[in-house]
């Protein structure tokens, strides 16, 4: 079948709204008509280049045996929720007409990281940049000719998507779609991290860094969690006070700016917790992130870097001595078959903010202007709405 969707050509372009073709799903697949998309950063980072290797980096991939896949044309898009509309020989989790979350992690439910109850480091993940579904190692996705890369195995920028059963998480159809379509990313990331990923414990003082899409939800968990203190960082105004709604009880523009008011808050104890979600993460964010961590306290990496930082400044000495806990987390270290339904119930229930998230809804072919957006911290999450 024949659709439109965004597509990437490479690093610096815009994108361009394009006509593509399906293949119909095959065994343990699933077709799904989009109904709504998260605008994520992560597709910016292939704009902008941040989530692609140099050609140094790439050949040092190849040159241990496990070559980089090529990623354009890339179809954008992993936060998502449709309607089932067919599914392929042996799909038992879903039927036509079912409301379905996607996740942007097929996580495959066997291997060792699944079984045990890591499904965020499933090795299907190892897949989510390939060309190659992870049901047969086969394309299904082509523009122009050229077989196309899914942002994530999904490819949610489109009117309609192939995916793997395991991608394809059923909901109540209760829940609107639009709702839906966060969690597939951004929300469950952020409340992970502000949670199970940092560790967050009733009466802890967090401080979370960068308040956009991910953090914002950060800041919802922690206090979800019992935080007492919750201090959110970000240097857009706009963003501090959306913050404070979300369950901040201070902001700061800056980590720097934030010291004093941490002391002061601990009594120089400093925070429990630190979580890390400014739109990209610096070498340079490291050292004042751990400063603002207590003894014994954990720090916790969210963002992503640019591919190639190898180094980062820190005082490994205060680490040592100090006994903090430096560590990185994808997807919050949440599982999605259980996380989203139960994020989908807090918000049901009026515990979780899924609608205040939404700052601004676009069609597909204001799609640029959605990233332009974004980029000038304009929006919270901006969603793409489809017929």
């Amino acid at each position: 079948m024949k659709c439109r969707g965004a597509v990437l050509r490479g690093v610096g372009a815009d994108w361009e709204v394009a006509e593509i073709t399906l293949d119909p799903p095959r065994e343990g697949e699933v077709l799904v008509k989009m109904r709504s998309a998260g605008l994520c950063h992560s597709d910016e980072h292939f704009v902008t280049g941040d989530m692609v290797p140099t050609p140094e980096l790439a050949a040092i991939f190849e040159s241990m045996g496990t070559p980089f896949p090529e990623l354009f044309p890339l179809l954008g898009g992993h936060e998502g929720a449709g309607v089932v509309e067919e599914v392929g020989p042996g799909v038992r989790s879903v039927q036509p007409g079912d409301h379905v979350a996607l996740s942007f992690i097929p996580a495959c439910g066997r291997c060792r990281w699944c079984v045990s109850g890591m499904t965020y480091l499933c090795d299907n993940g190892a897949q989510m940049l390939t060309k190659e579904m992870v049901t047969d190692g086969t394309t299904r996705r082509h523009v122009g000719g050229e077989d196309l890369t899914a942002m994530g195995q999904l490819g949610t920028f489109a009117e309609y998507a192939v995916l793997a059963e395991e991608s394809v998480i059923r909901i109540d159809e209760s829940i609107p779609l639009e709702a839906a379509s966060l969690v597939s990313c951004g929300v469950t990331t952020g409340w992970g991290s502000g949670t199970v990923g940092v560790g967050t414990q009733p009466g802890d003082v967090v401080v979370i860094v960068g308040t956009g899409g991910v953090g914002i939800n950060a800041v919802q968990g922690a206090r979800t969690a019992g935080a007492d203190v919750v201090i959110a960082v970000d240097p857009v105004e706009f963003k501090r006070d959306t913050a404070k709604f979300f369950g901040a009880t201070d902001t700061c523009p800056s980590m720097e700016e934030a010291f004093p008011m941490v002391r002061e808050l601990t009594g120089g104890v400093m925070a429990d917790r630190v979580v890390l979600t400014p739109s990209v993460l610096t070498p340079e964010m490291l050292m004042p992130a751990l400063m603002l961590t207590r003894k014994g306290g954990t720090c916790l990496i969210t963002a992503v870097p640019r591919f190639e930082i190898s180094s980062v400044p820190m005082l490994l000495v205060d680490l040592l001595n100090s006994c903090k806990t430096l560590k990185g987390m994808i997807y919050g270290g949440m599982n999605p078959r259980a996380s989203m339904p139960m994020l989908l119930s807090m918000y049901r229930n009026g515990h979780l903010k899924l609608d205040e998230l939404i700052t601004r809804r676009y069609r597909l072919e204001q799609i640029n202007e959605a990233y332009a957006d974004l980029r000038e911290g304009r929006n919270i999450r901006g969603v793409l709405e489809f017929a």
